[in-house]
């Protein structure tokens, strides 16, 4: 989950991938969003079907999907459920969770907790998918045939064969 060299080698290759930067951020980007869900243990299958659905690289979306951590899921699900709340009109107050986070505990606070991830999660995938985006562009420029091939392919707008 947190082994800091099997994530720069996922990053490594994500960011030599040989597809268009706007179609990798946009796997990552998609991931992202699926990573806010509350939809535990769903979110590499949500990924895998939203890439095969939206034809994104299956490597991008599932990584995007991974962003989210256990650590960082309480945090997440609390301010999901208080913007989800405000935004319905509901009292504003913290997430009542007794035992474990599953889904029969959850699912009375499902509208909140849905509406609150589902702007959370949009919000954290368009700014995932600039700084992929730049990250790809930053990560090619170094490299001269990388950068050739960037340029290419942001002239054709388009995968090139």
């Amino acid at each position: 989950m947190l082994n800091k060299e099997l994530w720069k080698k996922r990053i490594y290759s994500i960011l030599s991938l040989d597809n268009h930067p706007g179609h990798i951020a946009a796997g990552f980007a998609v991931g992202v969003f699926i990573s806010f869900t509350p939809f535990f243990g769903l979110h590499t299958a949500l990924a895998v079907a939203a890439a095969f659905l939206f034809r994104l690289n299956k490597l991008t979306c599932i990584t995007g999907a991974w962003v989210n951590t256990p650590i960082t899921m309480v945090p997440v699900l609390g301010v999901s459920y208080k913007l989800g709340a405000f935004l319905r009109g509901r009292p504003i107050k913290d997430l009542p969770v007794s035992g474990a986070l599953e889904w029969h505990n959850l699912e009375r606070y499902a509208k909140s907790l849905v509406l609150g991830s589902s702007i959370l999660g949009f919000v954290a995938a368009v700014v995932s998918y600039f700084l992929c985006y730049y990250l790809v562009l930053r990560f090619r420029a170094k490299d001269a045939t990388q950068a050739e091939q960037a340029e290419e392919m942001d002239k054709v707008g388009e995968e090139l064969e």
